[in-house]
């Protein structure tokens, strides 16, 4: 959890100073506690698991294994627990994805070890961090103005 919330900061930070570490953790439980993204968690990593007892069929289980770039089933599924909070959730995840830091990276590289599979786990952790980024950034820039009212 810890892990996490350091990510969402250090998402958030840049735009909400004063952002506290309880805040972010708060953010994350949050989306921790959404079913859609509990079911996600558990196909995930129920997929890497199967992978690495070579229990699923070919092509997927080399695919799964081994990470494969083209694969991009890990991404889709991680962008259904990112698009539970709009468009910055995709923004956000598409850093975590690409530059992989903090935990993301952590487990990213431990997936990649003879036999390990962390192809759809490091995608997860990397939504619910951005996940939990983009529920800050709502719920810190507040309602929409209505139409015709300044401000």
């Amino acid at each position: 959890m810890r892990d996490l919330a350091t990510l969402v900061r250090r998402l958030q930070l840049p735009y909400i100073p004063g952002l506290t570490l309880a805040e972010c953790t708060e953010s994350v439980e949050a989306v921790l506690a959404k079913r859609e993204v509990c079911n996600a968690l558990l196909t995930g990593i129920a997929l890497d698991e199967l992978a690495e007892r070579d229990g699923l069929p070919e092509p997927l289980q080399g695919a799964v294994l081994h990470d494969d770039p083209l694969f991009g089933i890990d991404e889709v599924l991680a962008l259904a627990v990112v698009n539970i909070y709009g468009s910055i959730g995709f923004t956000n995840f598409g850093y975590l994805d690409k530059v992989k830091p903090g935990v993301v990276g952590v487990v990213d590289r431990a997936g990649h070890a003879p036999g390990r599979s962390n192809t759809f786990l490091d995608d997860l952790i990397a939504a619910i961090a951005a996940a939990a980024a983009a529920r800050i950034a709502h719920r810190r820039h507040g309602p929409v103005p209505e139409a015709g009212r300044e401000g």
